[in-house]
């Protein structure tokens, strides 16, 4: 079973994907920056957004669940309002 979470920030999207036995990944504008590979009630993945060239934020995410998956994506240590697309 496959879930994805999405968040905008500052026009930049990040994508959150699980699925059960593959692992997590998280997407920042279409590229690939953490995965976590086999099954896990709880995961943390972490990447960074460039804002330009000098600066970056750091993006942590975690996800988690029993019975249903819930995540949270934080920039510098900010949660962002994320939403589960239908899949």
């Amino acid at each position: 079973m496959k879930k994805v979470f999405e968040a905008r920030y500052n026009g930049h999207q990040i994508r959150v994907e699980n699925r059960w036995f593959a692992g997590e990944k998280l997407y920042v504008d279409g590229e690939l920056q953490d995965e976590n590979i086999g099954l896990a009630f709880r995961a943390t993945l972490t990447g960074k957004l460039r804002i330009d060239s000098n600066e970056s934020k750091n993006i942590k995410v975690a996800i988690g669940g029993y019975f249903k998956i819930h995540c949270k994506i934080f920039v510098d240590n900010v949660l962002v309002p994320s939403h589960q697309i239908k899949t």
